[in-house]
């Protein structure tokens, strides 16, 4: 296989009801890549989109052929990706594979999502989708709900008083917080305070307000390159090292092993053995964050925290920016928002960014050279993606 390298990035603004289109908005993300690549349109070979509820917020399916008409990359190849929450991620997967593979040489990837649009009643709807249809979402089961259960499992197992881990939890979202008040390009830019998260609306027991992301609109998308190809295009080029993506079955089928999701033990593995690294290697990690709880449960098996003492890491600073192992300091799903298809996409443009110093300095890490992303979707679709700094 070809090396594979990251040689421009694009974003838009992460907001709440955004007056453009799925297609609009990819289109900005993609010419924004593309011109930062030093290239044209018509040097894209292929697109691949992660974009998973166009369908409901606008009526609009095939989001990727024509935001590749818009943009003048005409009549090439363009595929949509569907992995719930990690569609995004698994669209630079396959990308990546593609270039690698040696059939094309040059490819943009990345993913968009407005689901603010629908309003709280049908985005929490749609967002249910992705639970079993059959015998868990006429259960009452949603995503709020889901990842409280997941609380109330892991005090259980770990015996974390549900006090201690709600405290925990909550200093989670106050770094999230914290850091996604500079992303000029994220959606909330307000400081928070453990009390403030403490007394916040609950949501579903004991998730509260501020434990939960919000529903965003926004894209973003990155222009991938053989490495041949890379050296003509920049000077810094971003190299994907590892990819890693496993599946797992409804929440029901996974109680022996849960909170843990196999499928993270499994894709994480498979990107750290592939880029030939270690946990203990990793200068920065975009996780998914969806819920305050999440992020204590990815670090255990990211193997960033022994399992059941995730929370440590923001009680002790070290996830913090200076700390062992800084994490979102996008701001995360928290803070920086979360438009499904767009968020996998969003955690690699951060890293690069952060790589090539080009992040808003009050949350720039010092000297990245390795970066973790973190991608969840719905029951259980891990991706991740290890990146290495090629300069």
């Amino acid at each position: 296989m070809r090396k594979v390298a990251i040689v421009g990035v694009g974003h838009t603004p992460f907001s709440f009801l955004a007056e453009k289109t799925v297609v609009e908005l990819f289109s900005e993300a993609a010419m924004e890549a593309i011109i930062s690549s030093d290239l044209k349109a018509k040097d894209i070979k292929a697109m691949f989109v992660g974009n998973v509820l166009g369908d409901f917020s606008e009526g609009q399916g095939m989001v990727q052929s024509f935001a590749a008409d818009e943009i003048g990359a005409k009549n090439i190849p363009a595929s949509r990706f569907e992995g719930a929450c990690a569609s995004g991620t698994m669209a630079i997967r396959d990308a990546f594979m593609w270039v690698a593979s040696g059939f094309y040489d040059i490819v943009i990837a990345g993913g968009v999502d407005t689901t603010s649009k629908m309003g709280t009643a049908l985005g929490t709807r749609t967002f249910a989708m992705f639970t079993d249809s059959h015998y868990e979402y006429p259960s009452g089961l949603t995503f709020p709900g889901a990842f409280g259960m997941l609380c109330h499992l892991y005090s259980v197992k770990y015996g974390v008083p549900l006090a201690k881990l709600k405290r925990q939890m909550a200093l989670v979202s106050v770094q999230s917080h914290k850091y996604g008040q500079y992303n000029k390009l994220g959606q909330l830019h307000n400081e928070v305070t453990v009390d403030e998260v403490l007394s916040s609306a609950m949501v579903t027991s004991p998730l509260q307000l501020y434990d939960c992301c919000p529903f965003s609109d926004g894209a973003a998308a990155i222009v991938l390159a053989s490495e041949e190809a890379a050296r003509k295009l920049t000077d810094e080029p971003v190299y994907i090292t590892g990819v890693g993506q496993a599946s797992s079955g409804r929440y029901s089928s996974q109680k022996e092993y849960l909170p843990r999701l196999r499928a993270r033990d499994i894709s994480v593995k498979q990107a750290y053995d592939m880029a030939g690294i270690k946990p203990e290697d990793v200068d920065i990690c975009e996780l998914h964050d969806c819920f305050s709880i999440a992020s204590i449960i990815a670090v255990e098996s990211l193997g960033f925290a022994e399992f059941g003492h995730g929370g440590e890491l923001w009680e002790n600073g070290e996830a913090d920016i200076r700390g062992r192992i800084p994490i979102n300091m996008s701001g995360g799903l928290k803070s920086k928002g979360h438009p499904i298809g767009a968020t996998g996409a969003s955690q690699v443009c951060d890293i690069v960014k952060q790589m090539r110093g080009a992040v808003e300095a009050q949350r720039q890490v010092e000297d990245v050279k390795i970066g973790l992303t973190d991608t969840l979707g719905g029951d259980g679709i891990i991706c991740n993606l290890v990146l290495e700094k090629g300069w």
